[in-house]
């Protein structure tokens, strides 16, 4: 008999979509409540991520400056919403979170450019030493914070894997941190590198970056690599096609078993498209090798390869002016590594194939549209986006949210090696307008898993924060016993 994992969805709560934190009361899951609105428009432009302290339960906000390229802020609140601290961090903090013992608090300075790419900020890793009590995280410092930066890679020779491609930028300037995951010993730390298609490996307790890691790409051109490549086609089409997709996780998550460390990653993909500078382009708009690509004026059509959105600064090998390969965004999959950076594990097509088979009328829509089929094949298909990791009998599993077509991925990843698919659910409405409140939840940007003996109801709980609708669902976990 196997053991089968089952998510109920208990109730919704719309958020105002403002500057604010939500303080959501959850003692009775099925009918959550907005307890209060914490205001963070004295502290800057807009919230990227909260965190809670593991033992002394106060409030970490990352709250980039209303310049983002300036740098921006972490503030503090105990868990009524008084303000305890603020404490200057890199720019555009996009991710924070605090080590598994609570004596140090992470942040993803992401230093992402302004839109016409002439002020490029450093990106770096802000570590702040938080091991101390609530009521001494007033008395902080900036002699607190230290900051793990790029500076020592600026002239060091690369792995030519690793994505450096930022007009005029160095290696600090390019490098975008986005996600941390953390060891269970607090001290290491792997900062997913998105745009760069790579790991940085963080020593927490000198605060410097060990080494980077190329994450390499994934061979579309196979059964377990098939993808949807178009979204002119009208059709489902999920095919191996001559891509390599680039992983560029965005949110990752640590877990030991059988005596290993490993990293799962949500392989959403993203690309540098500004006013000053892009490198997106279609596979209809580029010259192909005539060698490579035989069949190119064929591949080039829109309902076969044409539409697919590529990148221009990879791929000319031979620097000839043609293109010898062609390399996508994301790979639609999620992924398992191990803490050296080798891949152990790729969910391969699984999502585009069981989301057609889910809802085939909605396969690849977009989250904002409920009359979008097929919109997102030439892009980045489902978008993974989301994760979270649970403990529960004994097993591990992963929580993967599609940011586009939108619902969760729940695989039981005990044996990283050979995960098994649970369940999707996505409990979105397409049925009414994207707009209306009866839409459902629209884009699942983040996700919270709590364990039954901190759960109010005394059984483990996921959370999930929807980005389009405003929307925060608490899901109860079942554990069933199955013969399938």
């Amino acid at each position: 008999m196997d053991r089968a994992i089952l998510l109920y969805p208990q109730q919704e709560l719309t958020n105002s979509g403002e500057n604010t934190i939500d303080v959501i009361g959850i003692s009775d899951p099925a009918n959550p409540a907005l307890n209060f609105q914490i205001d963070l428009s004295p502290y800057g432009g807009a919230p990227n991520s909260v965190a809670v302290h593991p033992q002394e339960g106060f409030v970490a906000v990352a709250v980039e400056n209303v310049v983002k390229t300036d740098n921006g802020s972490v503030v503090f609140f105990d868990i009524d919403g008084t303000f305890l601290n603020r404490l200057t961090v890199g720019a555009l903090p996009d991710m924070l979170t605090f080590t598994p013992n609570g004596h140090y608090l992470l942040v993803a300075n992401e230093g992402e450019p302004n839109d016409l790419y002439t002020i490029d900020p450093e990106g770096s890793i802000s570590i702040i030493k938080t091991g101390c009590p609530k009521s001494e995280i007033k008395n902080m410092t900036q002699e607190d914070v230290r900051t793990a930066d790029f500076r020592q890679f600026n002239n060091a020779t690369l792995d030519p894997r690793i994505r450096i491609f930022g007009p005029g930028a160095t290696v600090a300037q390019d490098l975008e941190p986005e996600y941390i995951a953390v060891s269970g010993d607090s001290r290491k730390a792997w900062v997913a590198l998105q745009e760069n298609n790579a790991f940085a490996v963080v020593d927490i307790l000198k605060a410097e970056v060990k080494k980077l890691i190329p994450l390499g790409v994934k061979d579309h051109d196979t059964s377990h690599g098939a993808l949807d490549v178009s979204n002119r086609d009208n059709q489902i089409h999920i095919a191996p096609w001559p891509v390599s997709g680039m992983y560029q996780p965005d949110a990752i998550a640590f877990y030991h078993t059988g005596g290993e460390n490993y990293i799962v990653t949500a392989n959403e993909g993203d690309s540098r498209d500004y006013d000053g500078f892009s490198e997106e382009k279609r596979v209809k708009d580029l010259l192909l090798d005539p060698s490579v690509f035989p069949d190119a004026a064929d591949l080039q059509l829109q309902k076969n390869l044409g539409r697919l959105k590529v990148t221009n600064v990879n791929g000319d090998v031979d620097n000839d002016g043609d293109y010898d390969r062609l390399y996508s965004y994301g790979t639609r999959s999620f992924s398992i590594w191990d803490e050296e950076g080798n891949l152990i594990f790729d969910s391969g097509s699984d999502f585009e194939t069981i989301t057609a088979d889910f809802m085939p009328d909605y396969f690849n829509s977009n989250n904002d549209d409920n009359d979008s089929f097929d919109n997102r094949s030439d892009d980045k298909g489902p978008e993974p986006e989301a994760l979270a990791l649970a403990g529960l009998s004994g097993l591990t599993y992963a929580f993967i949210g599609l940011e586009r077509v939108g619902g969760i991925m729940v695989y039981d990843i005990t044996d990283p090696y050979h995960p098994d698919f649970i369940q999707y659910i996505n409990n979105r409405d397409f049925s009414v307008d994207a707009a209306s409140p009866g839409a459902g939840d629209l884009g699942p940007e983040g996700m919270a898993f709590v364990p039954s003996w901190k759960s109010p109801t005394f059984k483990p709980l996921l959370i999930v924060a929807n980005e389009v609708s405003g929307t925060t669902t608490i899901y109860e976990i079942s554990m069933k016993k199955s013969d399938d």
